[in-house]
């Protein structure tokens, strides 16, 4: 692995870009019911952080523009996942480091 100096501008403006989209509560609820691997539909989500369904299809949309996500299409549903298994590590932290008294 390089070391973080050894990283291009173009590199770092996009995990920059990339935390920024982490950053928003509602998508971070969203990768909190995502970072345990399972693959979840957009219904499902909606149901979880208690949203719109169109208001998830929206962070979702966010979420996978910036790379954090990755989905797939069965038959009416879209499946979402996350993308990188060290995203996945980063939620951990998060909650961890935040969210846990």
């Amino acid at each position: 692995m390089s070391k973080f100096t050894d990283v291009s501008a173009e590199k770092i403006e996009s995990a920059a870009n990339m935390m920024k989209a982490i950053a928003h509560p509602m998508r971070l609820a969203i990768l909190g019911h995502l970072s345990d691997g399972e693959e979840l539909t957009v219904t499902k989500i909606h149901e979880l952080v208690n949203i719109e369904q169109s208001t998830a299809s929206h962070h979702l949309g966010i979420l996978k523009d910036k790379g954090i996500l990755v989905s797939r299409r069965e038959g009416k549903n879209t499946w979402y996942t996350i993308k990188n298994k060290n995203l996945k590590k980063l939620v951990e932290c998060i909650n961890v480091c935040a969210c846990v008294d």
